[in-house]
């Protein structure tokens, strides 16, 4: 799985698949982290057309906030679907992560 990535002001914006499973969770923890790595640890991730992730998949995001956190970054959230958002509430990680409704307002906070 390749993620697909595009930086905005340099700001990394990353699209997350329509799934995110256990099978994908470890790829996409490995290319979040060299993303924060070797750019300056400020990420945004697109959720828009993420419908279901698993806890294996939360576990990679979160894996990505410390990450970023370790490097002054932080990661935004942005376009959830009612499923997505209620597996964040059920986890508590909507305390965790900033989440907001679109790309622009995530990106504004960001600056």
């Amino acid at each position: 799985m390749q993620l697909e990535h595009e930086s905005r002001d340099g700001i990394d914006v990353v699209r997350l698949p329509n799934r995110l499973l256990m099978a994908d969770a470890a790829d996409a923890r490995t290319q979040l982290k060299e993303l924060l790595l070797h750019g300056n640890g400020r990420l945004v991730l697109d959720l828009t057309q993420t419908e279901f992730m698993d806890s294996s998949a939360c576990g990679a995001l979160v894996g990505s906030l410390q990450t970023a956190r370790k490097k002054g970054g932080d990661v935004y959230l942005f376009g959830m679907s009612s499923n997505v958002r209620a597996l964040f509430e059920l986890t508590r990680l909507h305390t965790v992560f900033q989440i907001f409704d679109d790309e622009a307002a995530a990106l504004r906070a960001m600056h």
